[in-house]
């Protein structure tokens, strides 16, 4: 398999903190939102996260809109499974798969190797199918960044353009308005063929939708998470840690095959 078997070290991250599977499919809907008010995931559900989101509540309900995403919601089944727990919305899980955690080290690459040949036969081409089967033991973890920047881009999706949008991106906030954010960023850019960070820039980091307003008490210094441009999570520096690590260990498995 040559450059696909190279093993790419992610280092362990300490415990992930739990707390109650409300809370999961909350942090989860505040990652999926943005990207299914733009029609690319998830079912015809946007309506229904909105007001989940502002009333800051969960129910079975919103338990049935977080399943149609079809994209996350098996890495989460995934992730749950390999760490004996029963909730897939577990808040630790859905932190996993979006930030970063150790609970990703506990799945183990057979494990994962097999999910993906499960998941993406017959929606891939075979030679695709057989690079994607390669990935966990060349290092590939069951995060976000691994599905953009190896699977996204080989299931008919934009190859580059949509990486850096579609990624969970971090930057520290520099400015704050009603709207929104202004945040210093590092882009994902190409580099000598590798996929890599670029060097730091100012994004505009919505906020809004309509009358709708979150973040309240997020302020500059803060380290901001979003998706799709979309204000998602003020970080702890654990948290911040853990996704510039994971990031970084997914951007380089994807260059072994760009």
């Amino acid at each position: 398999m040559g450059d696909v078997m190279r093993s790419v070290r992610v280092p362990p991250v300490s415990e992930a903190t739990s707390v109650s599977s409300p809370d999961g499919m909350l942090l989860f809907a505040r990652f999926a939102f943005m990207p299914n008010h733009l029609g690319y995931c998830g079912g015809d559900v946007n309506a229904e996260l909105l007001a989940y989101l502002k009333e800051r509540t969960a129910d079975e309900g919103l338990r049935r809109h977080l399943r149609t995403f079809e994209g996350a919601y098996p890495y989460l089944k995934l992730i749950a499974t390999a760490n004996g727990i029963a909730d897939p919305f577990d808040a630790r899980v859905v932190e996993a798969y979006w930030v970063g955690n150790d609970l990703l080290e506990q799945v183990d690459w057979p494990r994962y190797a097999q999910h993906l040949h499960d998941r993406f036969r017959g929606r891939v081409r075979p030679s695709a199918l057989d690079l994607l089967v390669g990935k966990p033991l060349a290092g590939a973890r069951a995060h976000h960044a691994f599905h953009v920047f190896d699977v996204w881009r080989r299931t008919g999706r934009p190859l580059y353009d949509g990486l850096d949008h579609c990624r969970i991106g971090w930057g520290a906030i520099t400015a704050v308005d009603p709207a929104g954010f202004t945040v210093s960023y590092r882009p994902i850019v190409t580099h000598d063929g590798r996929l890599d960070l670029g060097a730091p820039q100012p994004a505009r980091i919505l906020r809004t939708i309509g009358d709708d307003r979150f973040l309240e008490g997020a302020a500059p210094g803060q380290i901001l998470a979003f998706h799709w441009r979309w204000a998602c999570l003020v970080l702890t520096p654990t948290q911040a840690t853990h996704l510039e690590r994971y990031t970084r260990g997914m951007l380089a498995v994807a260059s072994q095959t760009f």
